[in-house]
């Protein structure tokens, strides 16, 4: 069970230091408590202490790290059911697989999508995560060039290395140096060689159940043997199966705290269908539903896309928009002469307007006003957005020095505002502009034609 921050408190050495970058114990337990910050950030406090809150504040599903340098991958540190209780932590990773039976052509069209296919979204990088490299031949020879090439081709990736043999995942993993990989292909015949081989190697081990039972009885087994970092597949092979596991296994490690199943999942989608498109909406559903690894056959921008941008909206904080730094901000190289417009701070609503304007090719003073990631419309029901606030930020923003002219471009959505905004601008002209950023460019060039 989790301690409450009186808990933790009563542990701690109470110097109210501040070296923790938090002033007082008191807020630090609190913060530890709710999962804002780790025990070990307290320089004071024994090993065996950092032990005992470490366990006890542990999330449900534990959190598994890999990689090496800053090319990082975080799976797990889950802590509810479903995402409006709290959030979801750690987005789905997204893996392309290779195996040693594909030829040189078809590995290298793969990196090269996995490097190639990203895209940039609400100012966040969408992309894929991982490669999963497959020792299909049972070949350590293979195996071991295999990840060599990936190694070199593909620098950011996080890597997942399968294999049914502990001595080929041990020589490809001695390949990959601070890139540690995750080893998949721990079965209960060879969960002792495996648990030596990830112990050797520092490096988390990969379930690899024929059923949930299956699954569990290797789990408690590389847990008896001292590992903790597991990610784990109960064998479901079809899209019903692999749904129910997963849910399955939320619900064990959430509602029951069971340990055997406290870990993030890997699931195949690539040994589900051979079929590009049903693939895809099996691993939408395994995103929705818990995954934390997806493996995919291959990488194309029609489908890859559309994943990323689920993932985007599930892993998204519920409770915290998103949102951007009230500023202005220059789009196409504006100069004195250019239109001025204002919007709300909302991350989706700055990156759509100012999308459009810079398609138009008119330079633009566009003015982000903090609206606490409120839209636009929610943002002046709700009081955020009124003319005094707007006018207020006008006068500070620094605009005057940038501009000769006086005319301010709202959105078509505030039309009811231009009076009152007259009234605390009487400088500036008021323009109402269109309701949809997509008539953006048009308006800014008539603006500009006039």
């Amino acid at each position: 069970m989790a301690l409450t921050g009186i808990q933790i408190l009563k542990m701690l050495p109470k110097k109210n230091c501040g070296e923790c970058g938090i002033p007082t114990c008191l807020a630090f337990a609190m913060k530890v408590a709710a999962g804002q910050t780790e025990i070990a950030e307290c320089p004071y406090v024994s090993d065996e202490v950092k032990e005992q809150i470490g366990e006890a504040s542990a999330p449900p599903i534990r959190t598994v790290k890999f990689g090496g340098g800053d090319h990082i991958f975080t799976t797990g540190g889950e802590t509810c059911q479903f995402r409006h209780e709290k959030r979801f932590e750690n987005p789905t990773g997204i893996a392309v697989l290779v195996t040693t039976e594909m030829d040189d052509a078809a590995v290298d069209g793969r990196l090269e999508r996995f490097k190639s296919l990203r895209y940039e979204r609400v100012g966040v990088m969408l992309k894929a995560d991982l490669v999963a490299i497959k020792d299909a031949k049972n070949d350590a020879g293979a195996f071991t060039a295999l990840v060599k090439k990936v190694l070199a081709g593909a620098e950011d990736a996080k890597l997942i290395l399968i294999s049914d043999s502990p001595d080929n995942l041990a020589a490809a993993a001695q390949e990959c140096g601070e890139r540690k990989p995750l080893l998949f292909g721990a079965t209960l015949a060879n969960a002792d060689a495996m648990a030596k081989v990830a112990q050797e190697c520092g490096c988390p081990v990969g379930v690899k159940g024929q059923n949930v039972d299956d699954t569990v009885a290797i789990s408690e087994k590389l847990l008896a043997a001292g590992l903790k970092d597991l990610v784990i597949d109960t064998g479901a092979r079809t899209v019903r199966a692999a749904f129910e596991d997963n849910v399955a296994a939320r619900r064990a490690a959430v509602k029951s705290k069971f340990k055997p199943l406290g870990f993030a999942t890997i699931t195949f989608p690539c040994e589900i269908t051979d079929d590009p498109m049903l693939e895809t909406m099996v691993a939408s559903v395994l995103i929705a539903k818990y995954a934390g690894i997806v493996v995919l056959s291959d990488l194309q921008g029609d489908t890859l896309f559309p994943l990323l941008l689920e993932r985007l909206n599930i892993f998204t904080d519920p409770q915290r928009p998103m949102v951007v730094q009230e500023d202005v901000y220059p789009v196409n190289g504006p100069g004195e002469n250019s239109p001025v417009l204002i919007t709300c701070n909302f991350s989706l609503t700055y990156f759509i307007v100012s999308g459009e304007i810079e398609g138009s090719k008119v330079p633009s003073w566009l003015l982000i006003k903090d609206t606490e990631g409120l839209s636009v419309l929610t943002a002046w029901a709700a009081g955020k957005f009124g003319a005094d606030m707007i006018a207020q930020f006008i006068k500070k923003s620094g605009i005057l020095e940038k501009v000769k002219h006086r005319e301010l471009i709202i959105p078509g959505y505030l039309a009811s505002l231009k009076g009152e905004l007259e009234e605390e601008l009487p400088e500036w002209k008021i323009v109402i502009g269109p309701r949809e950023a997509g008539h953006l460019p048009a308006f800014l060039k008539e603006w500009k034609a006039a």
